[in-house]
């Protein structure tokens, strides 16, 4: 069964970029979301195994997303990414309970089961 992910960011062509790398990979993209708020609803609505999640949206923070997010009951596993390097947010990525971070720039499948770990997360 595939790992089932969402991703949420603001750009529609790193979403499409991001999906069409993902579904190669063999990786199942169950939704998008374009912000923050939207994000929170659809990976309640669809509870993905991960999401992977733009650190700057319109509305609100990734980071704030990733608390909502894991208010939840069985919150889904999440990957910060950015278009900035991970030292640019200092220890937040470590405090904030993502599982990891990519930039943008270095997102491949390889770099997401890097984070993972093996199999999905669920």
């Amino acid at each position: 069964m595939p790992c089932r992910v969402l991703i949420v960011d603001d750009h529609p062509g790193f979403r499409a970029q991001a999906r069409a790398l993902l579904a190669a990979a063999g990786y199942e993209v169950v939704g998008e979301a374009a912000d923050g708020e939207s994000g929170v609803r659809v990976a309640r609505d669809l509870s993905p195994d991960v999401v992977l999640l733009d650190v700057q949206l319109p509305d609100i923070s990734g980071f704030e997303v990733v608390r909502q997010v894991h208010s939840e009951p069985s919150p889904p596993a999440i990957v910060l990414i950015s278009s900035r390097d991970a030292a640019d947010y200092g220890g937040r990525i470590r405090r904030c309970g993502a599982r990891g971070f990519i930039s943008k720039a270095d997102l491949s499948a390889s770099a997401l089961t890097a984070v993972l770990g093996t199999g999905c997360p669920r």
